[in-house]
């Protein structure tokens, strides 16, 4: 009996190095594991396109999944797999804007894997016209990431110094993220400086491999730019650090492409607005699938009025996967010549879904607002609030939780947590949010005094009183 990596490659040679890779890595460098993963959905999609005599339209990965759907070259299930894998794999190239932790992470690229497998069996006997060979799935092990230490620091290997680094800054992301959580309990103000010390070790050791690497690797070298400019071992290195960048987008790196056409249509410490050189430079990233630089050139023709090409760009990464698209679709389908009532709520609910914090605090409050709201939508808008209170401390968010717990719109009342929320409002708030806040602070009181005067229960009695002190 063969094992899964065996069965991958004879499926296909090319597919199963990059099955080996990705899966040596899932337990160690998750996010590494999810690049290979997305490099065998794109060598699948040519595979089956070759089979058939199928020339793509295109570069993008999601065109060319949908294209083989069109051509009915795939079932509706194998389809959905593909697209499945496309988006996991975007989501280990930036694991903290999807609020992913480490084991999340793992957990995400070992569920990618198994259905890699499960997609080469089912289309196995569709490329080789003969019966799936019986194959045992091995175990996922931790040698990867051990063997890639001993490679970049005692054979001095430039590309594991590069996978190393990756895997640190990837770590360093989802801690920070997890970081700058609100920390509702007060005890655990010592495990945040915990944490944030972990965060700048992670990103000091980060920094040191890319810059090892940087000389030898261009990928590596923009890594390090990155690692300069966001002063990952030290500030002030801003400048160093995008003329690095600008030289790794030279070189052909697409992220780097990305990002200094990001420079370009901003303006930077280095470089000013070029509209037209971060078109080129957008257009090139975007059309080698990088999503940011897909969103960013819809962001462009918006700006200069070519609502069609906006609406084509912000598609194109919306439908990749990208949450900031999908939210940015959603307003842009909700207004002008593009209005789609229908569609810009599925993308606000797509882009809620998948935690981008704006979108999430829209759908909360929509529910909120609707008197015909189910008792599973109120409790969904519950989640998505607490998670923009916690991962973006937003007064907004805070303010329309604390009066939904006053007014009983989650079908219960809890004037302690509202109370909280409201004082917590009021410590992030600015001047205009505290006018707001105010008179809600009041009215709490004014709730909170009138229920003490019916004699509640001593247990009642306790919460109120504990929601007033409070407000004092």
């Amino acid at each position: 009996m063969i094992t899964d990596i065996e069965l991958v490659s004879q499926f296909s040679s090319e597919l199963g190095d990059d099955y080996a890779s990705a899966k040596s890595y899932v337990r160690d460098i998750p996010t590494q594991a999810l690049v290979f993963v997305r490099s065998f959905t794109h060598k699948l999609a040519i595979l089956i396109a070759e089979q058939h005599q199928l020339e793509f339209s295109g570069p993008n990965l999601y065109d060319r999944i949908e294209q083989l759907n069109q051509r009915r070259l795939l079932d509706v299930t194998a389809i959905r797999t593909m697209h499945k894998l496309r988006g996991d794999g975007n989501r280990g190239a930036h694991p903290e804007k999807y609020h992913l932790t480490q084991a999340q992470l793992v957990a995400l690229a070992e569920k990618s894997i198994k259905q890699i497998v499960t997609l080469v069996v089912k289309l196995y006997p569709v490329l080789h016209f003969t019966p799936v060979p019986a194959y045992q799935f091995v175990a996922f092990d931790s040698i990867a990431g051990r063997d890639l230490c001993y490679r970049a620091m005692m054979q001095n290997d430039h590309h594991a110094q590069y996978l190393v680094a990756m895997s640190l800054k990837a770590q360093a992301l989802m801690a920070q993220e997890q970081s700058n959580v609100t920390a509702f309990d007060a005890d655990t103000s010592r495990d945040l400086q915990t944490t944030h010390d972990e965060v700048q070790r992670l990103f000091a050791q980060a920094a040191y491999w890319f810059a090892q690497a940087a000389p030898f690797e261009d990928v590596a070298l923009y890594e390090h730019g990155v690692s300069l400019l966001h002063g990952y071992a030290e500030s002030g290195q801003v400048k160093q650090g995008e003329l690095l960048i600008a030289q790794a987008a030279k070189a052909g790196i697409t992220d780097a492409q990305a990002l200094l056409g990001y420079f370009y249509l901003v303006g930077s410490a280095e470089f000013t607005v070029d509209v037209e050189q971060a078109k080129l430079l957008l257009q090139q990233a975007a059309d080698a699938e990088n999503i940011e630089a897909m969103s960013n050139l819809g962001v462009l023709y918006y700006q200069q009025h070519d609502h069609q090409q906006a609406l084509l760009w912000m598609s194109k990464a919306a439908e990749s996967g990208y949450p900031q698209s999908q939210y940015h679709l959603a307003l842009l389908l909700a207004e002008g010549e593009n209005i789609d009532a229908d569609k810009s709520r599925f993308w606000m609910q797509e882009a809620a879904a998948q935690g981008q914090l704006d979108a999430m605090l829209h759908c909360a409050t929509e529910i909120l607002h609707n008197d015909n709201a189910q008792a599973t939508e109120l409790e969904q808008a519950e989640r998505y609030l607490h998670d923009v209170i916690k991962y973006g401390h937003n007064v907004t968010a805070m303010i329309e939780l604390s009066v939904a717990l006053a007014d009983g719109m989650l079908n219960r009342i809890d004037v302690v947590q509202s109370a909280y929320l409201l004082q917590q409002a009021k410590h992030y708030g600015n001047d205009i949010q505290r006018q707001v806040i105010e008179p809600l602070w009041q009215s709490l009181l004014m709730q909170i005094d009138s229920v003490i005067a019916l004699n509640p229960s001593a247990e009642e009695l306790a919460s109120l009183q504990q929601a007033k002190t409070l407000l004092q």
